[in-house]
């Protein structure tokens, strides 16, 4: 079995990550998290006049010479309409997010002004272009809005909108079938069998799938045996770009797995220089009918005849520590992302470690000291230490950590 370090396999993952092409427009209020397909550039001007950024008075600076200058108020103007042009020697009632008025060059807060009947008296001498919001100083027409690629977020939705777009171009979800193996695995709310564990794996998967935007097809627990298991495969392959299984990965007599996809397409089974990660299984798995070709092209369009396939191992943290770092930038490519690397934030260690031949992503949690404390237990059945920890840390082969060290951490929040 080929042993590689956790950068040659990610290079190798996602350099046979291909994204997909379909696309559709979707609600702009419905595409958080969707992957953009096409560069969205502004067809106007935001904010699209010059506007007031509080509530005051529009003025002349040069109206204005002294402290205490009374002028008289000649209109007022609320967001959402559009004054008269400036009586020179006046002054324009105006609130935040109205217009200029045409001859105005100033804002003067409220708080700065004192109103006396139909005029103000200033209390503050002005600046040319205080409190003005100039047109298109956050974007302008022809500008990039958001570029093709981009997760979208909620800010960039909110983006999207502020230049009047209804409906976004995004990339088809990508089709996910999921399923485990094992006879000894029990479904939550069903009796526990003599020997048998509760499938964590399906759920905590499930749920990973479901944050990435996924359309996932639960295809449940698959016996330990090799019929069963490429029966699954072969049903799985057919209406998804991927199959994920747990379990069921290594070269035990009741794991059919690599079997199972060597039999129904190709797999490269892998050991990964990682801790917690046990080997780690990837390959294709062919659709029925679909021949000997990984893909081809039907009048005009790209047809992928395989769907791919990943084994995670069955222990809990070793299974969600390889999916946040080796399957997610996958599905992500697949998808379309443009970025699928996490920041990496660069934190005070407040604990030992005496480190690993192999490179670790050790459970860890932001203290009230903004320091990092490490969970108790690192074992890679300990789930409990993944629902504890803020993050990961990212510990290189060899290196021991002492109390004040700077490492490397990846919070959760950004592998959501």
């Amino acid at each position: 079995m080929t042993i590689l370090s956790f950068d040659d396999a990610s290079g190798r993952l996602l350099a046979q990550a291909q994204a997909v092409t379909e696309t559709e427009f979707v609600p702009t209020n419905a595409a958080r998290g969707r992957i953009l397909a096409n560069s969205l550039v502004a067809s106007l001007n935001v904010p699209p006049l010059d506007n007031s950024a509080m509530d005051g008075y529009a003025i002349r600076c040069a109206d204005v010479p002294a402290l205490g200058t009374r002028l008289p108020i000649s209109q007022r103007i609320a967001a959402g309409n559009v004054g008269q042009a400036l009586v020179r020697q006046t002054a324009a009632r105006i609130f935040t997010g109205a217009p200029i008025p045409a001859g105005a060059d100033a804002v003067v807060m409220q708080e700065h002004c004192t109103q006396d009947g139909d005029a103000v008296i200033v209390n503050a001498l002005p600046k040319p272009g205080q409190a003005i919001r100039r047109c298109g100083e956050d974007i302008a027409t022809g500008a990039e809005v958001i570029a093709a690629g981009t997760r979208l977020t909620a800010a960039h939705l909110g983006l999207a909108a502020s230049v009047g777009v209804a409906e976004l171009c995004v990339f088809r979800r990508l089709r996910v079938a999921l399923f485990s193996t094992g006879d000894e695995l029990t479904m939550p709310g069903e009796p526990l069998k003599p020997g048998g564990i509760y499938n964590s794996n399906r759920t905590m998967l499930h749920a990973l799938l479901e944050g990435l935007g996924c359309v996932v097809a639960d295809r449940g627990i698959v016996s330990d045996s090799l019929d069963a298991t490429r029966a699954a495969l072969r049903v799985a392959a057919q209406d998804n770009d991927l199959i994920l299984t747990s379990g069921g990965v290594s070269v035990g007599e009741e794991d059919h797995v690599k079997a199972a996809v060597n039999a129904e397409g190709v797999l490269d089974l892998w050991k990964i220089a990682i801790k917690p990660g046990k080997p780690f299984a990837f390959g294709s798995i062919r659709k029925v009918g679909a021949g000997e070709t990984a893909s081809r092209i039907e009048n005009g369009a790209f047809i992928n005849t395989t769907a791919r396939f990943i084994g995670l191992p069955g222990n809990p943290v070793a299974s969600f520590v390889t999916f946040l770092m080796l399957v997610r930038p996958f599905i992500l490519t697949m998808q379309g992302a443009s970025c699928v690397t996490p920041r990496v934030l660069h934190l005070r260690a407040d604990f030992s470690w005496k480190g690993d031949a192999r490179r670790e992503f050790l459970r860890a949690r932001i203290n009230d000291q903004g320091g990092l404390s490490l969970y108790s237990q690192q074992g890679s059945a300990v789930l409990t230490s993944c629902a504890w920890a803020d993050g990961l840390i990212d510990n290189l082969p060899g290196q021991a950590i002492e109390p004040g060290d700077i490492v490397r951490f990846i919070d959760f929040n950004a592998l959501g």
